[in-house]
């Protein structure tokens, strides 16, 4: 690939598991609001939940979650009292009308919950709210939280799904971003997980970390590989220093240029695809028979705030400090501050501080990024079918695009727009360029690549 044009295209740009973007969220959207549009939930409407956990007792400095490391549990103790409040104030609002097909425990780390508390909360879940019967239950797994009682918790909630942070295998590298995990650990996870009957395992792996090279990423890809996990995420590195302090641990020196960056990304994707595993999205794997690649195959691939998924419900309701929802009407966000989160909702509020409501033209652009994001392309006949005339200035702004494409990045073929296989590495950027909002305000990104 041509550094030029890796140059070209690494500019800093959103990751776009939503559009509008986060930093685009504002106070017009309330408690207030946010209570309206749960009532407005129509009976039988399919939904999913997610609930935060913003404690680990370690901090990665590669992170970029929204967490705080401590050594104490009785602070989880008072956060789960809380989550439990929020839970039932939700649920009066809207659960006896939504069916749930599927819950995500992300953090932070959910894993540190002491097995009693993780079950407390998976029955006081399934007693406000109705589960589907096939209901996709995914949890985030730190191996170094893991026993014997909390594998069996995770079983009694129902796991079907086990999510493991590999990064790097390397020691040096691990050491760098204080995140140091055998090999051993992680494949006892998921022979312990698999032993209790999860059919699911996804291994997430980071390219772009300090000192990483080649060598390191074709070992860990190979360790990785070994365990055969369904499903693979491979992203890049994300260095937001001036949004998380702790990143400020981590040497700028250390870390790989943009081109270096993608020189890793493929290395990895060739491993993978040799393995047999099929491409989704930009970053993501899976096996052939994982619902994830049958997905990409049909075309019906989504993406949310948790990466590429095959959620197709109506709803998205967030549930925990700092969570993002995504209702029909628009995005909410909860109070990130833990201690105002428990205010907020112990007083029997919501804890709702901002959002986005969407109007007919976010929701085109967000379908024609999604589908960028998902497909690599989208049909001009498909959005005319969907948002009417409205959609002709979009339109419009794509066939310039490509028409003024000297890259060969992006191009219209027939009735699609379609980003070519030299493009797929910079998708984000082909997809900012449909992005309205952005350069508005102060947000800063992550590089493209």
């Amino acid at each position: 690939m041509d550094r030029t044009l890796v140059e070209k295209y690494a500019a800093p740009v959103p990751r776009y598991t939503s559009y509008p973007t986060a930093p685009h969220f504002n106070a017009a959207v309330s408690s207030t609001t946010y209570g309206g549009w749960l009532r407005a939930l129509p009976k039988g409407a399919n939904a999913s939940l997610y609930v935060h956990i913003p404690y680990c007792d370690r901090l990665c400095w590669f992170c970029a979650c929204h967490t705080k490391q401590t050594r104490r549990y009785d602070p989880v103790e008072r956060y789960l009292k809380a989550l439990e409040c929020e839970i039932d104030t939700v649920a009066e609002l809207c659960g006896s009308r939504l069916i749930i097909r599927g819950l995500h425990l992300g953090g932070g780390s959910p894993t540190l919950l002491t097995p009693k508390d993780m079950m407390a909360l998976g029955s006081r879940l399934r007693e406000e709210f109705s589960f589907a019967d096939d209901a996709e239950i995914s949890v985030e797994i730190d191996p170094n939280d893991m026993d014997e009682a909390r594998f069996d918790a995770l079983a009694a909630i129902g796991l079907t799904r086990a999510s493991l942070g590999v990064q790097d295998f390397d020691e040096r590298v691990q050491k760098t971003i204080n995140r140091e995990q055998s090999f051993e650990q992680t494949k006892a996870v998921v022979d312990a997980v698999r032993a209790r009957g999860v059919r699911s395992v996804n291994l997430d792996m980071l390219y772009g970390l300090p000192l990483q090279t080649l060598d390191s990423i074709t070992a860990t890809t190979e360790k990785l590989l070994s365990l055969r996990p369904d499903r693979i995420a491979l992203f890049g590195y994300a260095h937001v220093p001036w949004l998380k302090k702790h990143q400020t641990m981590i040497d700028d020196a250390l870390l790989p240029d943009a081109a270096a960056r993608l020189e890793q990304s493929e290395t990895a994707t060739r491993l993978i695809l040799a393995a047999g595993y099929e491409a989704v999205g930009m970053d993501h794997f899976a096996l052939p028979r994982d619902s994830l690649a049958v997905a990409a195959r049909a075309g019906t691939l989504r993406r949310n705030f948790q990466g590429y998924t095959t959620d197709q419900a109506d709803a998205l309701i967030g549930l925990g400090a700092s969570s993002i929802g995504l209702l029909p009407h628009g995005y909410v966000q909860n109070m990130p501050a833990t201690g105002e989160y428990e205010r907020r909702v112990l007083a029997g509020g919501l804890a709702t501080v901002r959002g986005f409501a969407l109007s007919n033209a976010d929701r085109m652009r967000a379908w024609v990024i999604e589908r960028l994001m998902c497909d690599f392309s989208f049909s001009r006949c498909e959005l005319l079918s969907r948002f009417g005339d409205g959609a002709r200035g979009v339109i419009a702004e794509a066939e310039l695009l490509a028409a003024n494409d000297r890259d060969g990045v992006f191009v219209r073929a027939g009735n699609r727009f379609i980003v070519t296989e030299r493009g797929k590495p910079f998708v984000r950027s082909i997809a900012a360029a449909f992005d309205t909002y952005l350069g508005q305000g102060t947000a800063r990104h992550s590089v493209a690549v």
